[in-house]
């Protein structure tokens, strides 16, 4: 069965962009290119060439990426990950011409599940924070970059409910600029 795998950047109080859907805060490091080689998918087709990756570069952790409006709106491209099939949860985006991108107005939790059961490498989360707090118990495995910057507001990694949900650290690995890449698996 497929896992969904909540990928994404966070601050230290737990914000993955700033109220206006800012990014450009995190600092960046030569060593993290080791996540582009790791997680080549994670790089959005049109930016690929711009980290000196192949677009044809194959997709090895996940073919598949769910993301909320805000996240797709926020890369200002029709499909961003054009390199994988691409469901954006919305109640209000009109279809997509692009047989890579599904807008879903229906229930994600159940949209997730099915995906589970269909054939393919595990399931990116990409974002953002309402869609994985109403996915909060379909998440099977988290990978946090957690930044050394607090933010003091924005948009946070996970909202919704009260639901505490138990994770195990399997894995960490800390970069020049302080970011450490942390897995946890569902508990």
């Amino acid at each position: 069965m497929r896992r969904l795998v909540y990928y994404a950047a966070v601050t230290l109080d737990g914000y993955i962009a700033g109220p206006e859907g800012e990014f450009d805060f995190y600092p960046v490091a030569d060593d993290m290119s080791w996540i582009n080689e790791r997680y080549p998918e994670s790089v959005p087709t049109p930016l690929r060439e711009l980290v000196d990756m192949p677009a044809d570069t194959p997709n090895l952790q996940w073919d598949t990426v769910v993301m909320g409006r805000h996240t797709y709106e926020a890369g200002g491209m029709t499909s961003p990950y054009d390199h994988m099939m691409q469901y954006v949860v919305s109640r209000t985006l009109e279809p997509v011409d692009n047989p890579q991108v599904k807008i879903v107005d229906t229930d994600p939790v159940e949209l997730v599940r099915t995906l589970k059961e269909q054939e393919g490498l595990d399931i990116w989360l990409c974002g953002g924070g309402n869609l994985a707090g109403q996915l909060i118990h379909e998440i099977d495995r988290l990978m946090f970059k957690s930044y050394p910057v607090i933010a003091g507001g924005g948009l946070p990694a996970l909202s919704g409910n009260f639901s505490p949900t138990r994770f195990t650290v399997t894995a960490r690995r800390e970069f020049s600029n302080g970011m450490q890449l942390t897995w946890l698996d569902r508990a």
